[in-house]
């Protein structure tokens, strides 16, 4: 979001970002770069006013909720406005393989078609685009739901180069010490990582490696989370990272036994951003290096996984080829300049043939016309109950 905030800015847009959570004292202010903040209301007509008044060319929804929830007042009250869905990742890809990966079952298109999967592609269509953060989900959207690849645009993380400068600046392999993961509790699949670092991994790890410690870091670290730590072990929960450079440039390796989820993996680009290679497992490495080499090895069985762990974490000329990957990753794969470009291109020529867009875009016109009335008048109901 903070990309995207930053995208419009060298547009020249003028932002205000609208929300109806409550603040977390942890988030970024935005004030202090000049967006506009405002707070708004579920089911409320106070929505429909603002919206008005506002009349933005451009609206962005953050995930398909809000998109239900506001889609509809947007195209009543500023039915000009491009409507644009950032989906962050595809919810129903994450919740169909959590799905098979609780049953134990091998994840295929009937874990897919969930009925998340009906209310997220439904507003797919009815955006007029969306943004797609990995190069797999726009093949699923594509291939599986049939989606045309007009109404999407490829757009992963968008970010800085980094320079032989800032390379030169990194802790070596001799300056860190540990292992480390990181990532918001709040998420299913981060938490699901942690239990199974420390039932499964870790103690394969600390059985090679008896003085090495994991340092696990995330917001909202619940009781359930801080109950996995443990001196004795080195299992390390320390919760919320004031700065994820500095955790991340003082440990050697970054842990990411990820076994189900969906979209790109922050902590990996984090982990890249500081030099410090990792450990993945196939999902969790899902539209990360393309045809790339990997800043780390990519692996399944916990026995190969921590092997690979081994060899990362002890030999230097292994681990500084795979530092090296990482930032050749970041700097081809996820260049600032060229994604920033390609979404400007779109968006500007979306803008310009608005109506034609949405004429050739049947599907979407018929959900508008049927499919987003329940949800519609549903928030009515709400409204008038709640007067």
């Amino acid at each position: 979001m903070m990309q995207l905030i930053d995208f419009f800015k060298t547009k020249n847009y003028q932002i205000t970002f609208s929300s109806p959570c409550a603040k977390n004292d942890n988030a970024f202010d935005l004030t202090t770069i000049g967006v506009e903040q405002v707070s708004i209301e579920l089911n409320h007509a106070s929505f429909d006013v603002f919206i008005k008044k506002l009349h933005p060319d451009i609206v962005l929804f953050d995930r398909f909720m809000m998109e239900e929830q506001f889609g509809w007042r947007v195209a009543e009250q500023c039915p000009d406005a491009l409507r644009v869905l950032d989906t962050e990742d595809l919810h129903c890809l994450r919740k169909g393989r959590q799905q098979a990966f609780k049953e134990g079952k091998t994840f295929d298109t009937s874990y897919l078609f969930n009925d998340t999967a009906k209310r997220e592609i439904a507003s797919i269509y009815r955006s007029d685009l969306s943004l797609i953060i990995s190069e797999v989900e726009m093949e699923i959207l594509k291939n599986d739901f049939r989606i045309d690849s007009v109404l999407l645009h490829y757009l992963p993380f968008m970010l800085d180069e980094i320079t032989e400068g800032t390379i030169e600046k990194l802790p070596n392999f001799d300056e860190r010490q540990h292992f480390i993961t990181i990532g918001n509790f709040l998420h299913e699949p981060n938490y699901n990582a942690v239990l199974y670092l420390k039932e499964t991994i870790w103690p394969l790890v600390k059985k090679q490696l008896p003085t090495a410690e994991l340092h696990i870091y995330g917001a909202y670290a619940s009781q359930k989370v801080n109950q996995l730590h443990n001196e004795n072990q080195g299992f390390l929960v320390k919760g919320f990272a004031e700065d994820v450079h500095d955790v991340m440039q003082r440990s050697r390796v970054c842990l990411a036994p990820i076994r189900f989820g969906a979209g790109l993996k922050g902590k990996l680009v984090d982990a890249m951003q500081n030099g410090t290679p990792c450990m993945i497992t196939n999902v969790g490495s899902e539209g990360m290096f393309g045809s790339m080499g990997v800043n780390g090895f990519i692996e399944d069985t916990p026995e190969k996984f921590v092997e690979k762990a081994m060899a990362l974490y002890t030999n230097k000329n292994i681990w500084e080829e795979k530092q090296k990957n990482g930032i050749k990753v970041l700097n081809e794969r996820f260049n600032i300049k060229i994604h920033q470009q390609n979404l400007s291109l779109q968006i500007e020529e979306i803008i310009m043939k608005l109506n034609d867009h949405r004429l050739k875009n049947f599907t979407g016109q018929m959900l508008w016309h049927h499919g987003l009335q329940s949800t519609k008048f549903m928030s009515k109901w709400i409204e008038e109950k709640n007067k």
